[in-house]
């Protein structure tokens, strides 16, 4: 067959109500078991609302809110809308000496949402994008402030800030690391926060481990404060299985980078935008951060987009010399691109006038005890539920590590109908905002049936 004839699509009317490709081998997909996949493929092809439509257009209840980043569902008209409209009377403009309207419109209304004196965003197109620049802003106003000594980067074990070089060196995930060789020097790791013996069943964030951010107390001693630029954490480490901050623990942790003049970072690129509650995890938390990563929900994953948002003196710093000078010499084609930024104009009125962070946080209650029932299943060894958030672990198979787990993604979706996240021998769910009381019991209910039926 030649490639062009393996690149034909099948006709629309003979698998339902979309076209799908058939030939699977072209694209090389990200973060999936590839065989396993085109061996028996998990297709949509639509999605609105609460779900996703198979090409043959079969419902499966989105139980991942995408990829953490759907928050306000899918297909919402006015996002549409606003993307449509753009397209047409402003499809692209540089951000690198010019600028259009609703960047700045955008960068104000988020800076709004964010803590104290959180006040001046920095656009990017990813969460991976968001992380490696707050890492180089952070190491530049170092360097600005005379301090170039200052580039050690701490992250934190089972941490994810994405697939940059610096958000995997700060990383503590290990199969994100072990392919890659040596990454950047320098960097440092906490442990991080999970103790099952400690924190098991745990409702919200757990009593115990506050203590864990005093670890960053030794590393400073073993590098030295004069060495180290910045430490990166997620408020909840939600691509390990969803490791809710111990109570106490982000507040220390900011004593401490304080004390020891080291900036702190926030990885809320899956906290930010309503999934605990809040604009932003800091506001649950009452920690104000030095910078705070965003993407995912910022455009309800309409159109790629994330970004940094700093803290007016750390901003200010840069805005020395020469008025006609670059201050930082950083950046991306797509900054600020005009539909990402009319999709985030309107996925903010979407959250203000339905009241979807105030949702999640009335819904939270409900959420954690239908999700705790899950502990009479067989095999569940822990339940870790913050915000509109959860992971059920399971016992895995002997000589098998994960197989469960994978076993799970297939049956949730292909019986079960329903899109679930697998961490490992867990499963993972993180539901759009907009999940109503009833799906929220169909939804634990379907998940039960897969628990049970890969025991």
């Amino acid at each position: 067959m030649s490639k062009a004839s393996a690149l034909r699509l099948v006709d629309a009317d003979s698998v339902g109500t979309a076209s799908v490709p058939n030939d699977l081998e072209a694209f090389w997909m990200p973060f999936t078991s590839n065989r396993a996949f085109k061996a028996r493929p998990r297709m949509v092809a639509r999605a609105k609302d609460m779900y996703y439509y198979t090409p043959e257009g079969r419902p499966v209840m989105d139980g991942t809110a995408g990829l953490w980043c759907s928050n306000a569902g899918h297909g919402r008209d006015p996002i549409v809308q606003a993307i449509q409209k753009q397209a047409a009377e402003l499809d692209f403009a540089p951000s690198f000496q010019y600028g259009h309207p609703k960047a700045f419109e955008l960068a104000s209304r988020i800076a709004a949402l964010a803590p104290a004196d959180l006040d001046h965003v920095f656009f990017c197109n990813s969460g991976s994008e968001a992380a490696d620049t707050a890492l180089k802003i952070a190491l530049a106003y170092w360097n600005v402030r005379g301090k170039g000594s200052k580039t050690r980067l701490i992250g934190r074990e089972r941490g994810y800030h994405g697939v940059g070089f610096g958000g995997i060196t700060v990383g503590g995930i290990v199969p994100n690391r072990k392919f890659f060789g040596s990454l950047l020097a320098g960097a440092d790791h906490l442990p991080h926060t999970y103790n099952r013996e400690e924190q098991r069943f745990s409702v919200g964030e757990p009593e115990w481990g506050a203590h864990l951010a005093d670890e960053l107390e030794r590393i400073v001693a073993l590098h030295d404060a004069s060495t180290i630029a910045a430490v990166m954490v997620e408020p909840m480490a939600g691509s390990t299985g969803v490791l809710p901050a111990p109570k106490g623990y982000l507040k220390r942790l900011r004593e401490l980078c304080t004390k020891h003049d080291i900036l702190l970072i926030f990885d809320e690129v899956i906290t930010g935008f309503g999934r605990l509650g809040h604009a932003f995890a800091s506001e649950r938390y009452g920690v104000t951060p030095d910078l705070l990563t965003f993407a995912k929900g910022v455009t309800n994953a309409t159109a790629p987009m994330g970004g940094v948002i700093a803290r007016k003196e750390i901003h200010d710093t840069f805005m020395t010399g020469p008025a006609h000078v670059v201050e930082l010499f950083h950046g991306y084609t797509y900054s600020a691109h005009p539909l990402a930024c009319a999709a985030g104009l309107a996925t903010l009125d979407l959250y203000r006038d339905e009241g979807l962070f105030e949702r999640a946080k009335t819904l939270e209650p409900l959420w954690a005890e239908a999700v705790m029932s899950l502990k009479t299943k067989p095999g569940v060894l822990d339940i870790r539920q913050v915000g509109l958030t959860a992971a059920v672990d399971f016992e895995g198979r002997k000589d098998a590590v994960g197989k469960r787990g994978y076993d799970a993604l297939e049956h949730a979706f292909h019986e079960e109908g329903l899109m679930i996240r697998t961490a490992g021998d867990a499963i993972v769910l993180t539901p759009p905002l907009i999940v109503t009381e009833s799906q929220i019991a169909e939804m634990v209910e379907k998940a039960g049936r897969v628990i049970e039926a890969t025991a």
